[in-house]
């Protein structure tokens, strides 16, 4: 989804400021008045400050038009307005500010500098500083709510002295109006919201809901657990388990993934040294508060997991890959050249398994990770979960260089809905991909985002049955 997101956002913008700047260049022509200038960027603060009561039911009329289409009119509806005023400024700023022809020229390029600059800057600070510590909503109303305020100053300036002060403190009034009733989730235990926190790399809640205990981040279930018990309730965390039975005994594992915490705490109650590698150190946090996992359950490492496998030489006997969520997977995991570092992290009867989303046993995704891995494994074996075969969810691939042959069979289940019943399905309908004619993922050439696409569109069908009317999450 992060391609199509991009694209859109980058779009919008580019466009809506060609028409700021084309219908701020003719008006600036016909008349231009600090006034006049002052208007556009009160527009736009307004605008910007309702972004939070639009984006819900906005949201929700266009999602039933597919992923590139809504995600391509929800940046327009959101984003075009105020960006086509904010884009009048600049050839309005121009013409409010050059004296003569003679320095036009050196006005434009100054003014075009000092914005380039600012806005580096801002982009700076909000993705590093201002969107993990204040939060989207609020930072919206803080740009808005600057954007008035620089409007009032520009009507101070203009009016005569009761006009001048009226309009300010009525762009003021304004904006701290808005600010009290700006909608703004926080933590709400009675009902359910346990936590919810913005991130460098997304939002993250943590619901209760019918006794399970759910993380999600960007909207996608990550980790769901009983929080009475913190036993999974999430059947790829019991498929996993049966890795565990291609060794005569626990070794060393590296989880790649985080999340909630499951799977490092399956694998240390089975025996297992646990390093994890997890790129969001605010969902570790939320995993030690909120999904019980404790200090001695893993050993856990804040970077990016490749990097990690760049920097570190340690070899595993068993590598876990569980980097899947919100319907993509990060695309520079599963090349073949993350492949090469993951084996070279693995012991020569290491295992690597990557629990990934996909429509069906044999969708795209499934297809080529399985002729991704085979580059550098000699059997690549992938064990399904989602039943039947042409249906949403989860599957683990599983590759060695070795022949993977359990110890011990899986036992019997008891009961349709048990881990017993999970690991014996996965096992008795393993199967090797057909990947004849499969295009090899690489760090060049990699359409994971489009294959996304689909999955992404019923990981959110599932979400919305689960979670929309409770109001917990939109």
């Amino acid at each position: 989804m992060s391609l199509y997101l991009w694209s859109a956002l980058i779009s919008v913008t580019l466009l809506a400021l060609s028409v700021g700047y084309a219908l701020g260049g003719r008006s600036a022509d016909r008349q231009a008045r600090l006034d006049r200038f002052s208007m556009f960027i009160g527009i736009a603060g307004i605008w910007v400050i309702i972004i939070p009561w639009l984006r819900q039911p906005v949201f929700a009329a266009c999602e039933p038009l597919g992923l590139r289409p809504a995600v391509l009119l929800v940046a327009t509806i959101l984003f075009f307005p105020p960006l086509v005023f904010l884009g009048m400024i600049s050839p309005y700023a121009i013409r409010l500010k050059a004296a003569n022809l003679d320095v036009v020229g050196r006005t434009a390029g100054s003014l075009y500098a000092i914005s380039t600059m600012a806005s580096v800057a801002s982009a700076i600070i909000t993705g590093f500083f201002l969107i993990p510590n204040v939060g989207v909503s609020r930072l919206l109303f803080l740009t808005g709510f600057v954007l008035l305020a620089t409007a009032a100053l520009g009507i101070l300036v203009h009016r005569k002295a009761a006009a001048r002060i009226a309009g300010m403190v009525l762009l003021l009034a304004a904006g701290v109006l808005m600010y009290n009733v700006t909608p703004a989730e926080t933590d709400d235990p009675d009902n359910g919201l346990m936590a919810i926190r913005q991130s460098p790399y997304g939002e993250i809640r943590v619901i209760d809901l019918d006794e399970i205990r759910y993380l999600l981040i960007d909207g996608g279930t990550h980790t769901a657990i009983d929080p009475e018990t913190w036993e999974t309730r999430f059947a790829y965390v019991n498929i996993l388990d049966i890795t565990s039975g291609f060794f005569d005994k626990p070794g060393d594992m590296l989880l790649i993934g985080l999340g909630g915490g499951s799977v490092a705490k399956s694998f240390t109650r089975n025996g297992w040294r646990v390093d994890a590698v997890e790129i969001d150190r605010v969902v570790t946090g939320i995993a030690r508060e909120y999904f019980g996992l404790f200090s001695g359950e893993a050993n856990v490492s804040t970077m990016d997991g490749r990097q990690f496998l760049i920097s570190n030489t340690r070899k595993y006997n068993l590598i876990i890959m569980d980097v899947f969520g919100s319907g993509s997977i990060p695309f520079h995991m599963v090349t073949s050249e993350a492949f090469a570092q993951l084996q070279s992290h693995l012991t020569t009867d290491g295992v690597l398994a990557i629990n990934f989303e996909s429509v069906g046993w044999h969708g795209p995704m499934a297809r080529s990770l399985a002729a991704t891995a085979r580059q550098h494994f000699q059997q690549v074996v992938t064990l399904p979960i989602a039943e039947p075969p042409d249906q949403f969810g989860n599957m683990v691939l599983t590759a060695a260089n070795r022949p993977m042959t359990l110890k011990q069979s899986p036992p019997a289940p008891l009961e349709r809905f048990s881990p017993e019943y999970d690991r014996a399905h996965a096992w008795d309908n393993r199967f090797e991909e057909d990947i004849t004619g499969v295009p090899v993922l690489t760090d060049d050439f990699n359409p994971v985002d489009v294959w996304s696409e689909r999955i992404s569109y019923e990981a959110r069908k599932q979400y919305h049955s689960l979670f929309h009317q409770t109001g917990l999450a939109w």
